[in-house]
């Protein structure tokens, strides 16, 4: 038995019929019921392989809008490049680009988030655990425990799951450091969020300047036209 999803935004575990515009996602029962049962579907070949499918406590939500290219994907590019090439020279650890699936348990949290990085403390330690895929003992497709930051950049469907469901689901789960990024308005909103036990607290600015810990460093995202009138975006960064 398997219940249907045909939704173009983000979408709680439905019965919806067959949609003309959005392809339909046929959900298996034992995924709606428990995060070790929508891990399964993850592994499977029936995965869907477009669009964030998420399990956060108890519910299925499915964004299958496209990425918008200005306010989205090119943020998720530049934080993606310099993140990257930062953890690499400094040899701090894994840097993770999205469709990375990322589960913890304790936060009854399955997701993709935009970014992730983990220290090697994180894996040393066994906060941190690669999953690999079933018969294939050396390819890893799943991160299962704490990572130390996670990176979600908003847009215009997922605004309440990234600010609200995931920014308490990723708090749950531990992990110190979450990026929320909103770049759909006039001013790019850069929240640096660092784990408190009573919630994420943002790092304070100073003239545009947010400090991380997890990185050692403070950064600042800027964001100009370019020869067509689009939006080119610069991550600063410089060592504390």
């Amino acid at each position: 038995m398997a219940a249907t999803v045909a939704r173009k935004t983000s979408a709680i575990l439905d019965s919806a019929g067959p949609s003309a515009e959005w392809p339909v996602i046929s959900i298996p029962a034992a995924a709606a019921r428990s995060l070790d049962g929508f891990r399964d579907w993850a592994h499977s070949d029936d995965f869907p392989q477009r669009g964030k499918v998420s399990f956060i406590q108890g519910e299925i939500l499915i964004d299958m809008s496209p990425e918008e290219l200005e306010t989205h994907n090119k943020v998720k590019t530049e934080i993606t490049s310099v993140l990257h090439r930062l953890c690499r020279e400094l040899n701090l650890g894994t840097f993770y680009s999205d469709r990375t699936l990322l589960t913890n348990d304790k936060a009854d949290l399955s997701t993709e988030p935009d970014g992730t990085f983990a220290s090697w403390d994180a894996f040393r330690s066994g906060r941190l655990k690669r999953a690999p895929r079933k018969d294939h003992p050396d390819e890893f497709i799943e991160l299962r425990g704490s990572p130390d930051w996670v990176l979600e950049i908003v847009s215009r469907s997922s605004a309440t799951k990234d600010t609200k469901r995931l920014r308490q689901a990723y708090h749950r789960a531990g992990i110190a450091a979450y990026w929320l990024i909103n770049a759909l308005e006039k001013q790019i909103d850069f929240q640096i969020l660092t784990y408190r036990a009573s919630g994420y607290v943002a790092a304070a600015s100073r003239q545009g300047w947010r400090r991380s810990a997890v990185f050692a460093c403070d950064f600042r995202l800027r964001r100009r036209r370019d020869e067509l009138g689009d939006w080119q975006y610069v991550l600063e960064s410089k060592p504390v």
